[in-house]
């Protein structure tokens, strides 16, 4: 199911699904649900974090905070990093105690798309739910620069540039910077974040590309833990407080140097090569339980945590691509190390009381030291194949399997105790694509699909005997290019299970095992309509219902319980009108009420989002925007942490200038 826009001439469902499969077939074609929000689409809407960008496809919700880096989703009734994966051109960060930081702006991606439903045939374990994956913008020797300058409320301040050209006969460069930083809405909330991206391609014949990249980026994100509330309801008069104290600490840094070759031997075969070396340094150290005493009209502050990662992770894809008569065939190695070294002040005592309405922020004072704690390995291979045979003119028959292997090692360093885990999966998918005219198709997939219990980097003693959950997903789906080009319109049913979650032993209830089970089941749309010249209409819709079917907490039934931080309903709707050189967008987002635990005790409630766009192209090279954002004012709460909910940003007004030489 995709979300469809039709730029320059070009719908959605023609371009390639290079981020669903690893061989060549359109969207339009492939047995399997992907969307994509386009650069264009994401400069119309002003949209340049890839939070705001990607949640504008049909069925994601964000549920991001501090200590999960931010890049949270729930997708098709599965939420969280272990289930929802984020990569950039197809290879992933191994996800260490839950934490996905990196990209975190949209400047220098070309699309961000979504495949959804079990993605373990293309990104491994860890993709239940759906995958974001951001691909870069391409070196071109076409010289072109594009200069991004924006400020508006709370000192909110942005700036990018990106340029791209020849150097000398067979050499190009693609350069992306960006920056940004806000002053926020509370004390504490400012931040601030940076990124430089950098690409040389040389091409020294007409067969053979070889890319060399380079990306550091430093993100210091809002110190803000979350309002406190009460009853299950956030107390608004504390909206503007925030818990922290001053000297709080909280840093993301990432360092990504790739080199990948491509040599088309033939028309018929393809060899792809891609050495690669990521880093993360990650810190925190602020107090992150707030509970608010109305009587007393205090605060009481808990949970002093100081923590640090380290990820190194290292890598080698290696593809070949042929293609036989009527197939296109795939196969490929990926072999990876990563390496996880945490410190924390584990076990995180100290507590402290302020004001509610007048706090006193204080510094940091825990009875903890901050120490070395772990360190972890983790080996990972996987073999895979993927066919697409293309039975007749009108059939398209899809099918693919894969095997990881995971190697994992573990050393406490305070105690120096060790173990090893080896863990694997088999994930594959078939499908099959029916071409009802030269315009439209429906197509069925069945695929299966991996989650760790827990992130694999961080896997603890107690997590020995667990092995990976296992999911299965049934779809069914409808693609339609409309006439003349005026645009294109996608549904697909879906239903997935996932067993093996973590439940209490029935006859132990102490003790936790592997036997639980949850599923979801439900239906997304997504449209774009060019109504005439002037007007074009975006809009996507979806319902799930996710439970757990099976599910103890000690001797407490789980049973028919909604997962937290999943909505049954989402919907975005967008306008855009164009009359000579001005255009206004307007845009609805709609994300329906969650459950802030698995108790499904406390609701968080459903709320609309309003924001608007309006474009004048001063000339060909300039567009100045006035852009609004949370328009209504509205309060709502993005997702909850300990007893407190994250507030979304309230109305904001920004001015913005693009220009491009």
């Amino acid at each position: 199911m995709q979300e469809t826009r039709q730029a320059e001439g070009r719908l959605e469902t023609d371009r390639p699904a290079t981020s669903a499969t690893h061989v060549d077939v359109r969207i339009l074609n492939l047995p399997a649900s992907v969307s994509g929000v386009s650069t264009e689409q994401m400069q119309e809407r002003a949209d340049y974090g890839v939070v705001e960008a990607v949640t504008r496809t049909v069925g994601l919700s964000a549920s991001g905070e501090p200590g999960n880096g931010g890049l949270s989703f729930s997708s098709r009734g599965f939420a969280g990093p272990n289930s929802v994966g984020v990569a950039e051109d197809g290879i992933m960060l191994g996800v260490a105690a839950g934490t996905i930081a990196y990209p975190n702006s949209s400047w220098g991606y070309e699309r961000l798309d979504v495949l959804r439903g079990p993605a373990s045939l293309m990104y491994g374990s860890g993709t239940m739910g759906a995958t974001v994956n951001a691909v870069r913008k391409q070196p071109d020797r076409e010289p072109s620069t594009e200069l991004l300058l924006s400020a508006g409320s709370r000192g909110t301040v942005r700036a990018g540039l990106g340029s791209t050209g020849a150097i000398g006969d067979t050499l190009s460069y693609r350069l992306d910077v960006y920056g940004e930083r806000s002053d926020g809405e509370r004390p504490l909330d400012n931040s601030k974040s940076g990124k430089l991206m950098s690409a040389l391609r040389w091409t020294p014949r007409s067969d053979l590309t070889v890319d060399l990249t380079a990306d550091i980026s430093n993100q210091a994100p809002s110190r803000y833990y979350g309002t406190p509330t009460v009853d299950g309801r956030v107390v608004r008069e504390l909206r503007n407080m925030n818990y922290n104290v001053s000297d709080s600490d909280l840093h993301f840094q990432d360092r990504r140097f790739k080199a990948k070759a491509e040599w088309r031997v033939n028309d018929l075969v393809t060899v792809r090569n891609e050495l690669y070396h990521f880093s993360a340094d990650r810190h925190w150290k602020n107090i992150e339980g707030y509970d608010y005493s109305p009587g007393a009209g205090t605060v009481n502050r808990y949970d002093y945590l100081e923590i640090g990662h380290a990820v190194q992770q290292n890598g080698n894809r290696m593809a070949l691509e042929l293609k036989p008569a009527n197939h296109r065939i795939a196969m490929g190695w990926d072999a990876s190390q990563a390496n996880f070294r945490s410190y924390s002040n584990s076990p995180y005592t100290g507590d402290s009381t302020v004001s509610a309405f007048n706090p006193v922020n204080g510094y940091w004072d825990s009875p903890d030291p901050y120490l070395p704690r772990t360190a972890s390995q983790l080996k990972q291979n996987a073999l895979f194949i993927e066919d697409a045979w293309k039975i007749s003119e009108q059939w398209l028959l899809m099918g693919g399997i894969r095997r990881d292997w995971y190697e994992f090692s573990r050393l406490d360093l305070i105690s120096s105790a060790a173990f090893d885990k080896n863990l694997n999966g088999t994930s594959w998918r078939l499908g099959l694509t029916r071409k009802l005219t030269e315009s439209s198709s429906v197509y069925a997939q069945v695929s299966t699909g991996h989650d760790p219990v827990t992130s694999l980097l961080s896997l603890s003693k107690s997590s020995t005997g667990y092995t990976l959950s296992k999911g299965r997903q049934e779809e069914l789906g409808f693609k339609q290019q409309l006439p003349e080009g005026r645009g294109e319109w996608t549904a697909a049913l879906f239903h997935i299970v996932k067993n093996d979650i973590i439940t209490s032993d029935p006859n132990n209830p102490a003790q936790s095992i592997q036997g639980g089970k949850q599923s979801s089941r439900g239906l997304e749309l997504a449209g774009a309509f060019n109504v005439n010249q002037a007007f074009r209409l975006e809009a996507n819709a979806a319902y799930a219902d996710a439970r757990y079917d099976e599910l103890m907490r000690g001797t407490v039934n789980r049973a028919g319980n909604r997962p937290a931080n999943v909505p049954r309903v989402t919907a975005n709707l967008w306008g855009h009108y164009r009359i000579n050189d001005w255009r206004t967008s307007l845009g609805l987002r709609y994300v329906g009420g969650r459950f802030a635990d698995e108790a499904n005790s406390e609701r968080m409630p459903g709320y609309t989002m309003v924001d608007a766009v309006l474009s004048w192209n001063v000339n060909p090279k300039t567009t100045l925007s006035l852009i609004g954002r949370n328009l209504t004012h509205r309060v709502y709460a993005t997702s909850a942490y300990n007893t407190q909910w994250f507030l979304g940003a309230r109305r904001s007004v920004e001015l913005m200038a693009q220009m491009r030489f």
